[in-house]
């Protein structure tokens, strides 16, 4: 049985660790730094570099070089090959790679660990997706003997920004893209978890990633990242998270008029029938939230349930909660591990106090913890509301913690306006045993995913994004590869 105790002290003593630019590990220009700490305890892990503009830009600078100098010789066979080297050593540092994100973002070890197939499988579609690149032939109606066709071609330097609450996954869903399709890389990882990301380059670098392909600048959103949304020397932003920084990126963006993918927030519902199957609906219901202590953007937190069940439900979604093990995501057992700060564990519980003054009725939890083993660290008890109606706020805004709002419904046709009713348009969840319904439901619900008896399904191969605020642009499938490429018309006179 592995020690992660023993492992975790290994990896991270509070030492320094650098940023990469053009495959140099360097410090910031300010010499400052940020400490990252365990949501868990409060334990100081590692110091990273508080990276500036004049970083960014020198990343971008790098990233420029690399892709008109040696990268654009690669081939995509040669991509390809890359793509599958790095999986290899993924898969054969896996562990330490989601030991990582569970000591810098707490989540729990066995869903870090879970996600391999996931990642994995992320690394290979994509080296598949390399040599699956090509325009068309098409013939035209201009006078004359005229060939025309299409050529694509990497739309240049990306510029990527992710948040904290999957850096693993979160990090590979822009890099290996931007690989296979020829493009380099400056990632931004959220200040809040950025180790992770600093040991993904680490592994691509050794590898045989060229220098330049891929520049990691840790640093401040309100600084480095939004001196990277402004860069002119940038071709593309993609940004992962909240939709108000969202709305600022795509603000930045505009100066230069640069391709932009936001994939931002939800407040995701989830449908239960009265034909659902209730014994399988309760546990992925439930789950839906508090994967990740909810910290996540899809997270099913309206849930909503036809009447006839809708007491039994959420008796037993409360029930399900109570079970749950709450404690340091290192622990192999637990359930639900910690916020990822205590800003964020202090917005959450501002929402636990706001749902009972406005009427709401806490079915279980509703607290942060403290005491023995979580007095150090940002932990709260997976929540269920009810009595929730669509105008509180816990039914309106996205709290990004472990907070279920049930609220119950009459018809297929309420509940599908009430789940439309926001500005959000992420996810969806479907529970019934009716394919008629599902079919229904799926088509008429607005969200760029809908599950059905299911929740969190995500595949490389199947696109992913928001409509709405949630966001534009995918991730995932051959959609995910147009992202990164531009199409090109060739015309030849060949009188």
């Amino acid at each position: 049985m592995t020690n992660w105790q023993d492992r975790a002290a290994a990896l991270y003593d509070g030492g320094f660790r650098p940023m990469v630019i053009g495959g140099k590990w360097c410090s910031s220009t300010s010499e400052e730094v940020i400490e990252a700490r365990n949501p868990a305890n409060g334990t100081l892990l590692a110091t990273v570099p508080k990276g500036t503009a004049a970083d960014i830009d020198a990343a971008v600078t790098a990233a420029r070089a690399a892709f008109e100098g040696p990268w654009s010789k690669f081939t995509p066979f040669e991509r390809q090959a890359l793509l599958l080297r790095i999986a290899e050593r993924f898969e054969a540092e896996w562990e330490d790679l989601c030991l990582s994100d569970t000591l810098d973002m707490g989540m729990p070890i066995q869903r870090t660990l879970a996600n391999s197939r996931r990642v994995l499988g992320m690394l290979r579609f994509y080296a598949g997706q390399a040599v699956s690149i090509h325009g068309q032939t098409i013939p035209n109606s201009f006078p004359g003997e005229i060939y025309s066709s299409t050529v694509r071609e990497p739309v240049g330097v990306v510029g990527a920004i992710i948040p904290w609450n999957a850096p693993i996954a979160g990090s590979i869903w822009k890099i290996a893209p931007a690989i296979a399709t020829g493009c380099t890389v400056v990632l931004k990882p959220s200040e809040e978890a950025s180790l992770t990301v600093l040991m993904i380059a680490r592994i691509m670098q050794e590898a045989g990633l060229p220098d330049g392909v891929l520049n990691i600048v840790t640093g401040l959103g309100a600084e480095a990242g939004a001196a990277l949304a402004e860069h002119p020397g940038v071709d593309k932003i993609v940004f992962t998270g909240s939709t108000a920084t969202g709305q600022a990126i795509a603000r930045a963006a505009t100066g230069t008029l640069k391709r932009v993918s936001l994939e931002l927030g939800g407040k995701s519902p989830v449908i239960v029938c009265r034909d659902a199957d209730i014994e399988k609906a309760v546990p992925v219901a439930a789950m839906a939230v508090f994967a990740n202590s909810g910290q996540i953007c899809i997270a099913g937190s309206r849930l909503f349930v036809a009447r006839e069940i809708h007491e039994e439900f959420t008796r037993r979604v409360a029930d399900y909660a109570r079970g749950l093990k709450i404690g340091h995501g290192i622990d192999t057992d637990t359930d639900i591990g910690p916020i990822i700060s205590a800003r964020q564990a202090e917005r959450i519980a501002s929402f636990l106090s706001s749902g009972p003054a406005e009427g709401a009725q806490t079915l279980t939890g509703g607290n942060r913890l403290s005491g023995a083993g979580f007095d150090d660290g940002h932990f709260i008890q997976p929540t269920v509301f009810g009595g929730v109606t669509d105008d509180m706020r816990i039914a309106r805004e996205e709290i990004f913690g472990p907070v279920i709002s049930a609220l119950p419904f009459d018809s297929l046709e309420e509940v599908v306006t009430r789940a439309n009713a926001t500005p959000y348009g992420l996810a969806a969840g479907v529970f019934t045993t009716h394919l008629g319904t599902a079919h229904k439901l799926a088509h008429r619900l607005k969200a760029g995913s809908v599950w059905v008896n299911m929740y969190h399904a995500i595949d490389p191969a199947v696109p992913f994004g928001g409509v709405k605020m949630s966001g534009y642009g995918r991730e995932g499938g051959t959609e995910h590869m147009e992202e990164y490429l531009e199409t090109k018309a060739i015309w030849i006179n060949t009188d």
